[in-house]
Order: C-alpha cells, then sequence, then structure tokens
C-alpha cells in the first residue's frame, strides 16, 4: 500500500538524516584536531519497482557518509621542532608500536604530524603512535618504494655520543716580516733530525738542554681530536730563512712526541717543508716547499697520520689504538707583514664526545639529531605513502587510516618527490571542518528529520481513518 510505502519512507529519513547528524557532531567534536577530515553525508534516493500502473511506492532515501580524506588543511606554525605537516599529497607511515617491530605488524597512515620524545627515544604523535623512516647509514638511504616494512621506527636516543674527528684545520696568524735571522738558522738541516725544531721542543719537555736543536722563531700550537673523541697537541713552528726575506722553515709536530710513531725521525715530527710568502705578504703554496707546496694553488695541504698497524711512515703510536686519519691544513690567512708574530685564531671542524640535546626535521624530511658538542647527525628520511585514492582509505582510531582496496596500490616515496607533498617543519595541519558550514549542516539536518517525523504522523493519521471505515 502506497500509505505504509509512505511511511517507510518517512522512517528511511529519519534514519539517513541521524546518520548525518552523527557525521556533523563528529566534524564539530574534531574542529580543533590536528590534520583531522571532515565528514560529509550525501543523500541518495531509493526507487522500488512500480508493480501497479496508477500506485506510486516510496521508495525513500540512504545516507551515504564519507570522509574527504584528499582535503588538504591549512598548515599552521608550531612551536615544537618535532610537529611537521605535510604540504600537498601523502601520509605518515605509522605504527602502534617501537620496539620488537615485525613485518607482520599493521602499518597505519595518518597526517598527524604533532610528534614528540617519548621516555624511549621514539617519535611518537598525540595518539602515541610512532613514526616511521629510513635509516640513513653513512649518509646513505635505502628507500624501497614498495615494502613498508624497509622503515624503522625513529629513535634519537639510541644513538650514544658523536664524536667527529679533525679534517680541517685553520690557522689566521701574522708573521713578522722583520724577524732577525736567528743565529741557529745557519745551522739547521732539515734532513737532520738532531737539528730540528721538534727536537728543540721535545728538549724543552723532557728537562734537557738543548744543544744542537733549533729553537723556532715562532710556534703556533692547535687541538686535534682524534677518531675516539680524544684531543691532541699539534704545534706548527716557523724558523725565518737568511735566503730570502720571504721564506719561513716550518715543521708540524706532535706535542708530546709520544703520540707519534715516526719511523725514528725527529721526537713527533709529522711533517716538514718552506713556507713561502708572496711580495705582498700572502702564503705562495705554488712556490712552497716540501709538505706545503700545492701545484695545484689549493691553499689547505694535507697531513696523513696512519692508524698503528698502517704503512705510512708517521702514525698514531700504538698504544693509542687510532685509525686513519687526514687532516687539512687550511693557510690561506696566514701572512707575512710588518707587524709583529701572532697567531690570531684558530679554527678546528673536531669534535670530542657529545650528547643529543635536540631534534630536527628538515624540508626534505631527514630527522636530524644535534649534539652538545656541536655536531649533527642525519638519523632517518621521513618516507610518505601515496594511494591513487586517498579518499578511498578505511578511517581507523587515533585519526589514522588503514589500505583498503578502494584506495589503491600503496606506493612510498621521499618528500616532495615523484608527486609526494613537501615536508613542513616546525608546522601542523589544521583540521578541514569549517564551523559556520557544520552549524549550517545543523539547522538543515534538524529541519530535515523533523519533516521525516511529520510523514510517518501523517501516514499514521491517514491509517487511523481507513480504519474507522469499518465502523
Amino acid at each position: 500500500m502506497s500509505i505504509n510505502s509512505a511511511m517507510l519512507a518517512g522512517v528511511s529519513g529519519l534514519v539517513a538524516n541521524s546518520s548525518a547528524l552523527a557525521a556533523i557532531s563528529d566534524n564539530i567534536a574534531n574542529v580543533n584536531t590536528v590534520a583531522y577530515k571532515r565528514n560529509q553525508t550525501n543523500f541518495s534516493s531509493v526507487v522500488t519497482a512500480q508493480a501497479v500502473p496508477g500506485h506510486y511506492s516510496a521508495g525513500g532515501v540512504q545516507a551515504l557518509t564519507r570522509q574527504l580524506v584528499s582535503t588538504q588543511g591549512l598548515i599552521q606554525t608550531a612551536n615544537s621542532a618535532t610537529d611537521i605537516a605535510i604540504n600537498g599529497d601523502g601520509f605518515f607511515v605509522v605504527t602502534t608500536k617501537g620496539m620488537g617491530l615485525t613485518n607482520n605488524d599493521q602499518r597505519l597512515f595518518t597526517r598527524s604530524g604533532s610528534f614528540s620524545v617519548d621516555a624511549n627515544g621514539y617519535l611518537v604523535n598525540d595518539a602515541k603512535l610512532y613514526l616511521q623512516g629510513w635509516p640513513v647509514v653513512n649518509d646513505m638511504v635505502d628507500a624501497d618504494p614498495s615494502d613498508l616494512t624497509a622503515m624503522q621506527p625513529i629513535n634519537v636516543k639510541s644513538l650514544g655520543t658523536a664524536v667527529a674527528a679533525t679534517s680541517l684545520v685553520q690557522l689566521n696568524a701574522n708573521l713578522y716580516k722583520s724577524q732577525p735571522i736567528s743565529s741557529a738558522e745557519a745551522a739547521y738541516n732539515p734532513l737532520d733530525p738532531a737539528t730540528s725544531m721538534a727536537q728543540y721542543a721535545s728538549d724543552l719537555a723532557n728537562g734537557v738542554a738543548p744543544t744542537t736543536s733549533t729553537k723556532p722563531d715562532f710556534t703556533m700550537e692547535m687541538s686535534i681530536t682524534d677518531s675516539s673523541g680524544g684531543t691532541h697537541k699539534v704545534a706548527l713552528s716557523l724558523l725565518r730563512s737568511s735566503t730570502d726575506p720571504n721564506d719561513w722553515h716550518a715543521e708540524i709536530y706532535a706535542i708530546p712526541a709520544s703520540d707519534i710513531d715516526n719511523g725514528g725521525g725527529a721526537p713527533g715530527l709529522i711533517q716538514s717543508g718552506m713556507i713561502r710568502f708572496t711580495a705582498e705578504g700572502q702564503y705562495d703554496p705554488v712556490n712552497s716547499d716540501g709538505f706545503f707546496q700545492m701545484l695545484d694553488g689549493s691553499q689547505k695541504p694535507s697531513f696523513n697520520i696512519g692508524a698503528s698497524a698502517g704503512a705510512d711512515p708517521v702514525r698514531w703510536a700504538s698504544g693509542l689504538g687510532l685509525g686513519d686519519q687526514t687532516i687539512q691544513l687550511d693557510l690561506s690567512k696566514v701572512e707575512q707583514s710588518a707587524d709583529s708574530n701572532q697567531l690570531k685564531s684558530v679554527n678546528s671542524d673536531g669534535a670530542g664526545p657529545g650528547n643529543v640535546i635536540a631534534v630536527q626535521v628538515d624540508e626534505e624530511g631527514f630527522v636530524s639529531a644535534i649534539f652538545d658538542n656541536k655536531q649533527v647527525r642525519k638519523i632517518a628520511k621521513i618516507g610518505l605513502a601515496t594511494f591513487p585514492n586517498p579518499d578511498g582509505l578505511k578511517p581507523s582510531s587515533g585519526n589514522t587510516y588503514s589500505s583498503a582496496i578502494a584506495a589503491g596500490v600503496m606506493v612510498a616515496k621521499a618528500p616532495g618527490t615523484a608527486g609526494a607533498g613537501k615536508i613542513s617543519p616546525s608546522s601542523l595541519e589544521a583540521s578541514t571542518v569549517d564551523l559556520s558550514q557544520e552549524f549550517t549542516g545543523l539547522i538543515t539536518t534538524q529541519k530535515a528529520y523533523s519533516a521525516s517525523s511529520k510523514i510517518i504522523t501523517t501516514a499514521d493519521q491517514m491509517l487511523d481513518e481507513l480504519i474507522q471505515m469499518k465502523r
């Protein structure tokens, strides 16, 4: 009967508008949820077969609710360095646990980037989900676009200490152009260890009165950090040459000499040669001699301190157990002028052991640990999971999504590549809920619900009239 179908249509209207109200309520409740995607309820008519000509049977309405996952939320500035947002396509890959993660554990997807470091050092968001990334090994990233298990939970506290062996030392100094020629210069022979400036330093350190060794005119000391984080003192001593006013004999040696094994040469001697300056007082690497000569014009001669088991003539003492170390010596700011001998500054890139004090994320998705010795070490690179149809993902708790057939095949991409979105550090994606739109929807939904209930009461009255006809 048409009246029955009308009543059932009214019931379907109540059910459909109840679903719409629930979706709107969810949207309003999550107006401040990071990266929340609003739900939208669409209505579609239900048509029943019209078997009897001249009689219409109402089919009613059904509600179809879907989450607009692909809608981009507003990117807003955040105070935390570990708050990150995705500007464009893609999702962070997260898991429900950090330790003991296996290939069988479910990987979830989210755009909620409010991450922080938990008690175990893992990056987790507000839902306590663990951020996944490709590990950085020797500054290299092995990213597999089809295998999410290649990603691992990002931990910033299990790194131990950071050590940076010295690889570059820059000297800023002035040599006195009118330095008197030392009386010992005439007997100085760079090929004779007994007359070396390194021997003179060793004699003084051991309380021995120098006899044949040569006292330098000027000495510059610098600290060297080895591969284990230990520090060593190295000196560059200079003696003005009598052959040319722009020439200086130079030696590099270790203090104490016992740090170095040089095969029986002068105590602690690492390198020697002649430093020459131009008429304008600038270091002349092309015309310098020995270790200090760089025929390509480079102003960074390098010396190598080999391992104790190596074949280099100069190496760390065997008792230190240290590895090879190549150090560049930048003399471009060493000048010769009428001013006195003076060391203005020594800059070294080495750093002793340091502990993690902060974490940062850059626009390329690299998560780096900052140590208190000013070292920065890349830990992992965030990968973004992309889907052909993000709206087809299945919503899960914690503002996450899981894979679904309707979403298509997942591909993991580096941020900013192959169509994946870019990372916005110190930012968060806002909810896509518009309160004015939701409140308007509340009004229209309430009116539609009332109208559907009116259909039921009207149909009920008509059925009462039909029943009373028998009386």
